[in-house]
């Protein structure tokens, strides 16, 4: 029972009519207890709707009182062997102790620890057995499979059942976290690592949630679309209430409501600790969840009290024992499970006459074995059944248990059962006990893992649960069993062609009619999944609202604005692209089902997110990684790319380093891409790659707002487009001195005008080369330095970079509009003696025309040129009088600030 708000009959306010009250009360007790709770509350709600209708000011709350939502007459029976369940469960919570201790008990000369967690299995291994054992179904003929997103602390349980189902062996869980030589246990859950059991990874934290919401969305939008029947497959979630401070935590529940995501569920294991204390020692943080997910639309379930409070609060006819339980602080209720009966006796009972009563004749065992809800496996069935069956909301179960339950003095309740990794023998002999694991004192010193004879009850039922359920969870689907044909560069002519005389496009204007185009393939067509972020007018994507439409399970219940006009703004409950609002994390997630959805939903799947280039992997890091580990595969396009090219907007918006970051994810295979030819060839060949080889690699491309003709695909020179680096221009033969301009993105276009001044002005012959990644080539020159290192006896390999250059003699200078750390990758493989000059835009964006940028950054034209001079100089070709006599004539400021620190 909640407090009374201030300016309420009862609070600050005297009631006005106390028998009135009383009848009013009465009366809705009377309705209560003959024709129920749901009667009770369709009353309500007709009377609040009513008095709303009035204007009267109403008061709001989002909570209810601080009981279970499910009262103990209206559970769902458990169907299963709870007996055995326990047994089970008791195995489960030892092998995973045994697991984390152990791993931290040997090669001390080797620092001797390893990490690992205890408490938060400990905290949920009940949440975990209901899953198991009845509600999360496998791949299946009949089903497409759950999805499950696994809290990363609490991994050693679940090795600890796949264990007992057979699944992994002794050796490996002998090896959790020792993974160099393929025999190990990831820390967490890492697709990546183990890439036939887990489906997806849940940390860093909070990611978890925020991915989960999109994938539940993604599997309507699979329905909806006749794409794959995913109406009977759930998305499991399981987060700790500390997690929930993440924001990515709670950042998109308001859309899991709007779009009526009934396939989702939220498991918040609220053991009201975070890692290292108190979720909210002075507050409720079960109330605090309860008022955001209710008022997000959500439907909450509330399980707090194990079935031995039922008598209790059954005989609390005033009320006393619930308000206790409401203004009892979290970090009070910590502190009665770190203790003991008698504690819990005086200082929660205690407080109140009249339930220090009801406890009166309990001993302080019995108080003491008061559980909470989340150690009750039958109120955990009944609220899973409930989530299960709910419709037109998510749910969202908030279940109390205690943090280390089952760990004794050592960490149960307590502030550093977190960090809890190594336990003394007393310890595991008081764990082993608890749980009456049948381990005996002579073997408790080595720790054994313990698992039932195949034959034995405990196992018969293990496996005869799972395989209701359709088999062994969890389990990932690393290809999709079926194929496509992915279209020949030729279908792409409009894009890989020069542009008419006296055309000019831009690469995002390439890759627009790339995109249309691969959307009339009959086969793939209907596969692609555009993803805009609120900017596809910026982009000029407009054109697809008419063409595939936006997805939106409601479809479109209004007028648009521009009916009238043949690129209106449509959106359909069949609908092809997925608008995702100013938001980029949610794009990100979008994305990540979609390239994934090989492996959940066994279809292949083709989705093309693009959104401003420094609002990309800036903003989305942590969860670009993440796409990494779960073998993502699609396209990343990040238009108006580059410091310099997107006029007028700034600090904020300009990129200089989304290819550095794109770089440190090993499968993430990135490109700068200057001409729409480029853009044609890349695309292509990622396409073959992720659809037909199903290649687990992404691609990222960087796309520009800038139009200039676009001078075709010269035969031969597609697989080195591909490889980073092709031979655009040749300088006039037989001229020396000679040297070679690199370049990528916009900035390519600034080293083909220096050709032009070099030879023109200053009687140097230049070839300029395309070089669509240098990330690509940097990763090429180090495998071949690899090779050649751990080869010695070998041919040595030589990289792609060397091979490009050899034979054309002169200086090589860079030029990029990313950070210079870019095109450096590249600087060990320049052949040698050959003189490597990097220009590059180091240093904070800022809004002007682009010629001022380049000139701000040092990148243009006139800078190239000084710097070729340089070399030549350097080399003693030219004298270096000329770099002067340059730097004079382009009237370049000498003497300005470092554009690092402008």
């Amino acid at each position: 029972m909640s407090a009374i708000p201030q300016g309420l009959p009862g609070a600050a306010n005297p009631d006005s009519d106390p028998q009135e009250t009383r009848e009013w009360l009465d009366a809705l007790s009377a309705v209560i207890q003959a024709e129920g709770g749901e009667r009770a509350h369709q009353l309500l709600e007709q009377l609040l709707e009513h008095a709303r209708e009035s204007s009267i000011d109403m008061p709001f709350s989002a909570n209810t009182g601080y009981v279970n939502t499910i009262e103990a007459d209206q559970e769902e029976r458990c169907p299963g062997n709870i007996e055995i369940e326990e047994r089970l469960r008791a195995y489960m919570r030892w092998n995973a102790m045994a697991m984390v201790v152990k791993a931290n008990r040997h090669n001390p000369e080797d620092g001797g620890d390893l990490g690992g967690h205890i408490g938060s299995f400990a905290s949920l291994a009940h949440m975990f057995g209901a899953g198991f054992n009845h509600f999360w179904h496998a791949e299946s003929e009949n089903h497409g499979g759950d999805c499950l997103y696994i809290q990363g602390h609490v991994s050693p349980g679940v090795y600890a059942r796949a264990y007992l189902e057979g699944r992994l062996t002794e050796e490996q869980l002998l090896n959790f976290r020792q993974e160099v030589d393929g025999k190990g246990l990831s820390s967490y859950p890492h697709p990546k690592l183990m890439p036939e059991f887990w489906q997806f990874p849940t940390v860093s934290m909070g990611l978890g949630p925020l991915m989960a919401i999109y994938q539940a969305r993604f599997l309507k939008y699979l329905h909806a679309r006749g794409i794959a029947n995913t109406e009977n497959r759930k998305v499991w979630v399981f987060c700790g209430d500390g997690e929930m401070d993440e924001v990515e935590s709670l950042g998109a529940i308001g859309l899991a409501a709007r779009e009526n995501l009934d396939n989702l569920v939220f498991v918040i294991n609220c053991n009201l600790q975070r890692l290292d204390g108190p979720v909210r020692g002075n507050g409720k943080i079960v109330q605090e969840l309860e008022g955001e997910f209710r008022g997000a639309g959500w439907n909450v379930i509330k399980l707090l009290w194990g079935k031995e409070w039922d008598a209790l609060l059954a005989r609390d006819k005033d009320g006393a024992l619930r308000k206790l339980m409401m203004d009892t602080l979290d970090g009070d209720y910590q502190s009665f499970k770190a203790n003991d009966g008698a504690y819990v006796r005086k200082n929660f009972f205690g407080k109140d006459p009249r339930t220090l009563e009801m406890v009166a004749k309990m001993s302080d065992d019995d108080i003491w074995n008061l559980k909470r809800g989340g150690h009750d496996p039958q109120k955990v069935y009944a609220a899973y059944h409930a989530a299960v069956n709910h419709k037109g909301q998510p749910t969202v179960l908030l279940i109390k248990t205690v943090k280390g339950f089952g760990m004794g003095k050592v960490g149960e309740g307590k502030n550093t059962v977190h960090q809890t990794k190594k336990l003394i023998d007393e310890d595991i002999k008081a764990f082993r006990d608890r749980f009456n694991i049948p381990v005996p004192d002579s073997e408790l010193a080595n720790i054994p893992f313990y698992k039932p004879a195949d034959d034995t009850p405990e196992m018969q039922y293990l496996h005869a649960r799972r395989k209701a359920l359709g088999g062994y969870l969890p389990h990932r689907r690393t290809k999709a069993d079926e194929s496509f044909t992915v279209p020949s560069l030729e279908t792409f002519k409009a894009v890989i062609e020069p542009t008419a005389e006296g055309r000019e496009i831009s690469t995002t204007q390439a890759y627009v009619r790339f995109l249309t185009q691969l959307l009339r393939d009959k086969a793939l067509g209907p596969r692609v999944v555009p993803i805009l972020v609120d900017e596809a007018r910026t982009f000029g994507m407009e054109g697809l609202f008419r063409q595939v439409g936006i997805y939106n399970p409601a479809g479109q219940n209004y007028t648009p604005v521009d009916k009238d006009q043949v690129m209106y703004y449509r959106e359909d409950k069949a609908g092809q692209i997925l608008q995702e609002g100013i938001n980029e994390a949610g794009g990100m997630s979008s994305w990540i089902a979609a390239a994934t959805s090989y492996s959940t939903s066994n279809r292949i799947m083709v989705p093309f997110y693009v959104y401003y280039s420094m609002f990309g992997f800036q903003r989305i890091g942590d969860l670009a990684w993440a796409a990494g580990d779960m073998q993502a595969r699609g396209f990343l396009l990040g238009g108006t790319s580059g410091r310099t090219t997107l006029n007028g907007e700034g600090l904020q918006h300009e990129d200089g380093h989304s290819h550095i970051l794109a770089g440190t994810i090993p499968n993430c295979i990135s490109y700068d891409p200057t001409f729409a030819h480029e853009v044609a060839v890349i695309m292509q060949d990622g396409l073959k790659r992720m659809v037909e080889k199903q290649e687990n690699v992404f691609y990222y491309l960087t796309l520009l707002n800038e139009n200039y003709p676009m001078p075709g695909l010269t035969a031969g020179t597609e697989a080195q487009i591909i490889k980073g680096m092709y031979l655009l221009e040749e300088g006039a033969a037989a001229v020396t001195p000679r040297v070679n301009l690199l370049g990528s993105g916009t900035i390519l276009r600034e080293s083909i005008a220096a050709k032009k001044l070099l030879e023109d002005e200053w009687g140097v012959a230049a070839n300029v080369w395309s070089c669509p990644s240098f990330n690509e080539l940097g990763r090429d020159g180090q495998a071949a330095e690899r090779y050649n290192l751990l080869h010695p006896m070998e041919p040595a390999q030589v990289p792609f970079v060397t091979q490009q250059l050899q034979p054309h003699a002169g200086p090589v200078i860079a030029s990029t509009d990313y950070m210079k750390a870019y095109a450096e990758q590249i600087r060990a493989f320049v052949p040698k003696g050959r003189a490597y000059k990097v220009l590059g835009t180091d240093g904070f964006g800022r809004s002007d025309f682009r010629s001022k940028l380049r000139e701000h950054f040092e990148i243009n034209r006139h800078y190239i040129v000084v710097a070729a001079l340089r070399a030549l100089a350097d080399e003693g070709t030219v004298p270096v009088a000329k770099v002067a006599e340059a730097i004079a004539k382009y009237g370049i400021k000498a003497d300005k600030i470092n554009p690092l620190y402008a």
